[in-house]
């Protein structure tokens, strides 16, 4: 699968690293952020998590996923096969399908970063809005 079109009709798609859970995202997203708290940082296994946050009637989902919560407002999901973890999804209807998901690179640029309590020191993001805790809403 691969992305098509830059536009506010562009369809992107994505999924884990074996191909068995994949998504389509429909249009643009409504923000594209960093997380650096520390469940992010587990799940990922690196310094933080990006995110590309569409509304969830927007998103459209294939395969065999097992979900699981840290919070009672957000369901992570990864692929019963590899492991890899794909997407979230939160209370507000909203699907947070992670970055490095999608099958092309460079369709997307944070314009936020949260939990920057817990960034890493040597890591420095000058142009991105930055909150300490969760993101303001």
């Amino acid at each position: 699968m691969s992305g098509q079109g830059t536009g506010s009709g562009a369809v992107r798609t994505g999924g884990c690293a074996c191909g068995q859970l994949t998504f389509e995202a429909r249009g643009e997203p409504k923000r594209v952020g960093l997380c650096h708290c520390m469940t992010c940082r587990k799940i990922s296994g690196s310094a933080f998590n990006a995110y590309v946050i569409y509304p969830a009637d927007r998103v459209a989902i294939s395969g065999e996923r097992r979900g699981w919560s840290d919070t009672p407002a957000t369901e992570r999901f990864s692929c019963v096969v590899c492991g890899s973890p794909v997407f979230d999804r939160d209370a507000a209807d909203e699907v947070e399908l992670l970055l490095g998901a999608f099958d092309a690179p460079n369709l997307f640029a944070p314009t936020y970063e949260c939990w920057t309590r817990r960034r890493e020191t040597w890591l420095e993001l000058h142009d991105l809005r930055s909150f300490p805790e969760n993101r303001e809403a």
